[in-house]
């Protein structure tokens, strides 16, 4: 009798233990973010708005579920336009999105060698649209993120 409350005692324990190492499915959804780099090179309205519809659609998909996502658009080359406040043909719907992304969050990554290619070519600063930051350069900011596990999109 003493050698079969032991065994129950043990797998009780065992099974407390697993139990307890299992995350909740609520725990487990509010933990789960994900994390998608958008690619633009090419100075074309059509694709700027796939790539903010996209991006729409995935915050609103993700949110349905209970979870968030981290978007980053990284610009360069002629797709840097998008976020060239004289030229952007899409700045008004980038503020939107940007402002009303939470919970998810939407980054603007525009390249600072394009910048400085545009900047020489025009004779003057290329202003960048205020949601935007800059980065070294896009290419590299696209390696890093693929690097750190990001879904890599270029449509």
């Amino acid at each position: 009798m003493k050698y079969l409350l032991r065994v129950l005692a043990v797998g009780t324990a065992l099974m407390v233990g697993f139990a307890l190492s299992i995350p909740s499915h609520a725990a487990d959804k509010k933990a789960k973010t994900h994390h998608i780099a958008y690619h633009i090179d090419r100075n074309d309205p059509a694709l700027m708005n796939l790539v903010l519809n996209n991006v729409q659609q995935m915050m609103a998909y993700y949110h349905s579920k209970g979870e968030q996502a981290e978007i980053e658009v990284v610009a360069y080359s002629a797709g840097l336009n998008m976020l060239r406040s004289d030229k952007s043909s899409v700045k008004d719907r980038m503020k939107r999105i940007k402002e009303g992304s939470f919970p998810s969050s939407v980054t603007y990554s525009a390249c600072h060698n394009t910048m400085m290619k545009m900047e020489k070519k025009a004779g003057h600063a290329i202003p960048i649209v205020p949601q935007a930051r800059i980065v070294p350069a896009g290419v590299v900011r696209l390696t890093q993120l693929q690097e750190q596990g990001w879904a890599y999109i270029r449509p």
